[in-house]
C-alpha cells in the first residue's frame, strides 16, 4: 500500500525583524563556501511528540505564530539566510562574482504542511521512508538555485501525532557548525517567550579572508552550465543504525587495545569500523584500494583560529591514506582505526594552507561526483547539539535527513537521543546494505534504535 502524501497548506516569506546596517552590505562568499556551488542544501530535521496541549484547536496556529516570530529574530542575527545568491559579471578584466544579497530578497521561506501518518509510521520501518524527502523544501536543489529560491526554508508538517521541524539551508553559506548554531538559537528564542534573551552563541559574521587576499573571489567561468553538476545517485536504501554508550566504549577501548594505545578516540574507532564492514559488504576485489574519509570542522585547526561560532563554512574531509581492499580486511580494527587516527592528526593549518594555495592558483566548484564509489565518507557530528532545540514541545524523539548530499559509502553521524550515544544514517545499495545487516562484526556493535517518546 502506497504511503500518503505530504499536503502543502500554506508558505510565506519571513523577514528579519530589523534591518541591521550589515545587512545592506553585500556578504561575500570564502574560498571555503564558493567550491560549495554545485552541492545540495542541508536538510535535517527533529520530530516531535505532540504535546497535551496539541488538544487545543488553537495548538496548530499559535506554533505557527511563534515559530514565525522567532524565526524573523533570529534572521536578524543570520541576515544572510534571508537574502538571495546573486552573479555580477564582467568581460574586460573577466569578472564572475557569487554573492548574497542580503537587501533585495522576500526573505526566508515558511511552509506549513500536514501528513496523515504516525510517528510509528515514520520510524518503525526498517528503512527510512520516502516520504521522509517531503519534510523538506529544495528537493534536490543545488546551491546555485539559492540565486531563485530561498537560501533557508523552514518546513513544520504536522504528522496525526507529532510535529517535524525541518530546516532546508544553503551549503554554500554554511556548513554543518552553523546549521546546527542557527538551530540552536531559533530554538533558543523561541523558547524564551519573547523575553529580552542574550545569546548564548551569536554567530560571528566577519568573513575569513586570508590576509592579503581581496573578498571579491572572481571564478573562472562565463555561465553556470560550466560547473553545476546535477548528480542522481544510483538507487539506495537508507537506513538508522544506533550505538549505544556502552557500546562505543567497547568499540574505543578494543581498538586501542589491539594498537597498544590511548589515542584512538571513539569517532575514530567507529569510523574504522564503517570502512572494515562497508569494504567487506562491498565485495570488493582485495587490490581495489578503499579510503576513510571524515567531514572536519576547521575552525580551531586554523592559526589564529576562527571562532566557534564563525559564520560560513570551515569544513574540509580528513582523508585516510589508500589502503588495499584486502589489507584491510587482514587486518583489524585498531589497525584501521590507527590509519584514521593519523589521518586526523595531520590535517593541520599547514595542510589546510597547502589546499587553499591550491584552490586559489585555480579556483573551481566541486562536484558531488568527486566522492568514489570505493570509500566511506563520515559526514555531519556528534558533536552538535541537536536535541537542545524543543520549541515548547520537549526533547524530539528521532532526527532524519532529506534527499540531499546522498551516496553510496555516505554515513551521516547524529547525536543519539540518550547521553552519549550515536546514530549513524547509512547509504547503500540494497545489496551491499543486505549484506553489512548479515556482518556479524557490525551488527555486535549496532541496534535498532528504539523511541521512547516519555523521556
Amino acid at each position: 500500500m502506497e504511503s500518503p502524501n505530504v499536503k502543502f497548506i500554506s508558505e510565506c516569506f519571513i523577514q528579519p525583524h530589523l534591518a541591521s546596517e550589515e545587512s545592506k552590505q553585500p556578504f561575500y562568499l570564502t574560498p571555503s563556501d564558493l567550491p560549495m556551488l554545485s552541492f545540495h542544501y542541508i536538510q535535517k530535521g527533529l520530530l516531535f511528540t505532540k504535546p497535551p496541549q496539541a488538544r487545543n484547536p488553537c495548538f496548530v496556529h499559535t506554533l505557527l505564530a511563534k515559530l514565525k516570530h522567532s524565526l524573523s529574530l533570529a534572521l536578524v542575527h543570520f541576515y544572510p539566510l534571508a537574502g538571495r545568491l546573486v552573479t555580477k559579471k564582467e568581460q574586460d578584466p573577466h569578472l564572475y562574482l557569487v554573492y548574497v544579497d542580503c537587501s533585495n530578497s522576500p526573505g526566508a521561506k515558511f511552509i506549513h504542511a500536514s501528513l496523515e501518518m504516525s510517528i510509528s509510521d515514520i520510524l518503525s520501518p526498517t528503512d527510512v521512508p520516502l516520504v521522509v524527502q517531503s519534510f523538506f523544501d529544495h528537493d534536490r536543489a543545488v546551491n546555485h538555485d539559492g540565486h531563485s529560491t530561498s537560501l533557508l526554508t523552514a518546513q513544520v508538517t504536522e504528522l496525526v501525532d507529532g510535529v517535524f521541524i525541518g530546516l532546508s539551508m544553503n551549503h554554500s553559506l554554511v556548513d554543518g557548525t552553523s546549521y546546527w548554531n542557527f538551530f540552536n538559537t531559533w530554538s533558543e528564542i523561541f523558547q524564551a517567550q519573547n523575553n529580552n534573551i542574550t545569546l548564548s552563541n551569536p554567530p560571528v559574521m566577519d568573513r575569513w579572508i586570508p590576509e592579503g587576499l581581496d573578498p571579491i573571489i572572481s571564478l573562472p567561468y562565463t555561465e553556470p552550465s560550466e560547473f553545476i553538476d546535477r548528480f542522481e545517485p544510483p538507487k539506495l536504501r537508507e537506513r538508522m543504525f544506533h550505538f549505544s554508550s556502552e557500546s562505543l566504549a567497547k568499540l574505543k577501548a578494543k581498538a586501542n587495545s589491539e594498537c597498544n594505545t590511548s589515542k584512538i578516540s571513539t569517532f575514530q574507532a567507529l569510523s574504522a569500523l564503517l570502512w572494515r564492514t562497508i569494504t567487506r559488504a562491498r565485495v570488493l576485489p582485495p587490490d581495489q584500494e578503499t579510503r576513510c574519509k571524515l567531514a572536519a570542522n576547521n575552525r580551531a585547526r586554523l592559526d589564529p583560529p576562527l571562532a566557534p561560532n564563525y559564520f560560513g563554512n570551515s569544513v574540509y574531509p580528513i582523508t585516510s591514506e589508500p589502503i588495499k581492499a584486502g589489507e584491510l580486511l587482514d587486518h583489524g580494527l585498531g589497525w584501521a582505526a590507527l590509519k584514521v587516527h593519523r589521518a586526523v592528526v595531520k590535517l593541520n593549518h599547514q595542510a589546510l594552507k597547502g589546499f587553499l594555495d591550491h584552490w586559489l592558483k585555480s579556483p573551481a566548484v566541486f562536484s558531488p561526483r568527486f566522492f568514489d564509489p570505493f570509500s566511506v565518507m563520515m559526514g555531519s557530528s556528534p558533536r552538535f547539539d541537536m536535541y537542545r532545540n524543543e520549541f515548547g514541545m520537549g526533547k524530539a524523539v528521532a532526527l532524519r535527513s532529506g534527499y540531499a548530499n546522498k551516496f553510496s559509502g555516505k554515513v551521516s553521524a547524529f547525536q543519539g537521543r540518550e547521553a552519549g550515544s550515536i546514530d549513524l544514517e547509512l547509504c547503500l545499495p540494497p545489496e551491499t546494505m543486505g549484506a553489512l545487516e548479515s556482518d556479524d562484526e557490525f551488527m555486535e556493535a549496532a541496534s535498532v534504535a528504539s523511541y521512547d517518546q516519555s523521556t
